[in-house]
């Protein structure tokens, strides 16, 4: 389950570094954070579908470490992105 071209390049347009940047910290999260939403929604409607909530947990995780290797490396748009991703922390 992906995410639509014009929506994956509106994220990726929002949270770029450069031009070109595709595969940023910053950029990666935001789509995975976005992913995990669209995840999450599918899981309001089907409760049993556990080979995607397995999906769910990895992609999570693969968040969690960019996310520790973001606030390693430069704590203020880490910050930055915590909030505007409305993430806990």
């Amino acid at each position: 389950m992906g995410l639509v071209r014009e929506k994956k390049e509106k994220i990726i347009q929002g949270h770029k570094a450069h031009e070109g940047d595709t595969g940023s910290a910053p950029v990666q999260i935001a789509l995975l954070t976005e992913r995990i939403n669209v995840l999450g929604e599918h899981f309001k409607l089907h409760k049993k579908d556990h080979h995607s909530r397995h999906g769910l947990l990895r992609l999570i995780n693969q968040r969690r470490k960019l996310l520790d290797y973001l606030k390693k490396e430069n704590k203020e748009e880490y910050g930055k992105l915590i909030k505007e991703l409305k993430l806990r922390k």
